[in-house]
């Protein structure tokens, strides 16, 4: 039976007696019995300040919806947005704050922002002289593979600061500590953290009931194929958004699905099976849902054997083919503004895919990478 760091909560209650206490969570900042880390740290010490990620603290906003601040109606806390303009917490936010705590359910993928959310509010704690206390969570892809290329920093952004691989295997409290030591951020630190943990298990293996860490990751399988397909998110392919399987459904309306899985069947992936698939996305945000109402065709990505599964070589193989299939139809996202990069930028981590370079040329240099930050996360190993 694993427990999660909140679950260990009185064992290091001295963090938290006597300070007021600011907090960054959202839904899945719950124990192992449903009840919410807001709850407990407003019963038994001295909340003065909720904090808002993506998606906003309880979960019901889509990506990219920009949060305002606002009143939590359960507590009557102030929620303070770190999803808009002010992504960092400001001196002003944190005036009355003696401890800064983090509790939120990543999912092991590089271009999810909740691990910067996470690093900002460390480099607001080193800026301010304010501890920062992070409950420590399964990593649900595990804690053992590694793969992908690393972040090239003129790439950075909110989905992606550090140069860390697309699957970096640690939990968000060991990328806590890397982030604090490799890339000398200098906060003061504590993780709690979790027991009965270890590196080869899958969220299944814990006993914790999974709580969706925003909308379009429903399950633990979406968390796996999402950080397959996240990538097209940069190009005017649709990644299942507005669909009852997000991140598994990849398509467009002039795809030929039978075409394309025959195609991506053919590569042998490891542990993998591509299913012609068509879809229609419902338009549930105007900016994200690509396609709504349109008949898509493409494919279902089913992971046969997560041991064996290679997300990112994966991800990166189905790009090559469909932009192949698609001609002049197949287009990158535009930047958002005049001095931005390319989305796919973003999403891949670099410039390299955008511009041309071929796919094992891409597949090697992320091996590479891959070996190169094995040797780096090791140091930061909290569990066996």
């Amino acid at each position: 039976m694993v427990h999660l760091g909140i679950d260990n909560w009185e064992k290091y209650a001295s963090y938290f007696s006597g300070k007021n206490i600011g907090l960054i969570t959202n839904a899945t900042g719950i124990n192992r019995r449903f009840e919410s880390t807001i709850d407990i740290l407003h019963k038994h010490f001295n909340l003065v300040t909720l904090f808002a990620p993506e998606h906003g603290v309880r979960g019901d906003l889509q990506a990219g919806i920009t949060l305002q601040n606002y009143t939590d109606s359960a507590t009557g806390l102030p929620v303070i947005s770190l999803y808009g303009s002010n992504k960092k917490p400001s001196a002003q936010m944190l005036e009355n704050i003696d401890v800064l705590a983090f509790d939120i359910q990543d999912v092991g993928a590089r271009f999810y922002t909740y691990l910067y959310t996470m690093a900002y509010a460390m480099e607001a704690c080193a800026e301010n002289g304010i501890a920062c206390v992070v409950f420590d969570r399964p990593n649900p892809l595990g804690g053992v593979a590694v793969e992908g290329n690393m972040l090239d920093v003129s790439c950075k952004s909110f989905i992606g600061l550090y140069p860390i691989p697309q699957r970096y295997g640690l939990t968000i409290g060991e990328c806590a500590k890397l982030f604090n030591q490799e890339y000398n951020i200098g906060c003061r630190l504590e993780v709690i953290p979790m027991t009965g943990w270890h590196r080869h298990f899958y969220f299944e293996d814990t006993g914790v009931n999974w709580v969706l860490p925003s909308p379009n990751i429903p399950t633990v399988d979406s968390c796996f194929t999402f950080n397959c397909t996240c990538i097209f998110e940069g190009t005017n392919i649709s990644e299942g958004r507005g669909t009852t399987k997000p991140f598994s459904f990849v398509g467009a309306p002039w795809l030929n699905a039978y075409k394309l899985a025959d195609r991506l069947n053919n590569y042998n992936l490891p542990s993998v099976h591509f299913r012609p698939q068509y879809f229609t996305p419902l338009p549930y945000h105007p900016t994200l849902s690509k396609y709504a109402g349109e008949l898509c065709q493409g494919i279902e990505v089913h992971v046969l054997n997560r041991d064996d599964f290679l997300p990112a070589k994966t991800g990166l193989t189905m790009l090559y083919t469909i932009k192949e299939m698609s001609g002049s139809q197949f287009k990158w996202m535009k930047p958002f503004t005049e001095n931005s990069r390319h989305m796919i930028d973003y999403n891949t981590g670099n410039v390299h895919v955008r511009e041309g370079r071929g796919l094992d040329e891409i597949l090697q240099m992320a091996d590479e990478d891959s070996q190169q930050f094995i040797k780096i996360k090791t140091k930061y190993h909290m569990y066996e």
